[in-house]
């Protein structure tokens, strides 16, 4: 574990642990290193939902199929991100969601229930957990909010602009990059990707953006 002590350092729910306790807390809590492939699955939809995972190297996409077998992409996490930990706490009996891996990853695991409970140690550390791990959840929350109020819009160019200009205050430019290729963007804005790519050829000749595989830049 020493070596992705960095990472470690920078995840959310470790924030305000001193590290000389860091290493021992993940021991009492069970924490274990699990690496995956490309397109590996890390969490099945309808499997457990016990464990939350941290992304120490790589990323991972948390994916729905609808009925049609349509997906949609609903998040990703990258190092020092949290992922699946809204489910876990929800003591869901099944993930309604896939995770898997979207580039060579290797994530951290750890049962949800070691960090709600406090442990027969009575380990000085497990209020603070808590404490991130609520603020975490609050974030997320948040991240959800702006989901819904992109997909919620009628038209693909909606929905793309929409995007588009929280991406642009995430990044505190009009020029930034994204997370996803063609495909991963119209699985995300839950849009078809002729369609999407129609459309940025529309708003690139009207000169609304610049768009360069996953860079670009908002016109105004």
């Amino acid at each position: 574990m020493e070596k992705y002590t960095d990472i470690l350092r920078a995840v959310p729910l470790f924030e305000s642990i001193e590290q000389e306790e860091l290493f021992r807390m993940l021991r009492c809590l069970g924490a274990r290193i699990e690496r995956y492939n490309k397109k590996d699955v890390i969490f099945a939809e309808g499997g457990s939902a016990k464990y939350i995972g941290i992304v120490l190297e790589g990323s991972v996409q948390l994916l729905r199929d609808d009925y049609f077998g349509n997906r949609s992409i609903l998040a990703e996490s990258y190092p020092s991100e949290l992922f699946a930990e809204a489910f876990a706490c929800a003591e869901l009996e099944e993930l309604p969601v896939t995770v898997v891996a979207n580039e060579p990853t290797a994530v951290m695991l750890i049962e949800c229930s070691h960090i709600l409970h406090t442990c027969h140690n009575s380990c000085s550390f497990h209020h603070r957990l808590i404490f991130n791990l609520m603020r975490d959840l609050a974030t997320k929350n948040i991240d959800c909010h702006n989901k819904m109020e992109i997909t919620s819009k009628r038209t693909t160019r909606e929905k793309l602009l929409a995007y588009l200009e929280i991406k642009a205050r995430q990044n505190g430019s009009y020029s930034f990059d994204i997370p996803f290729d063609r495909q991963e963007l119209a699985d995300y804005l839950e849009v078809d990707r002729s369609g999407l790519s129609a459309e940025i050829g529309k708003m690139k000749k009207e000169g609304l953006i610049e768009a360069e595989r996953s860079h670009f830049k908002l016109l105004v």
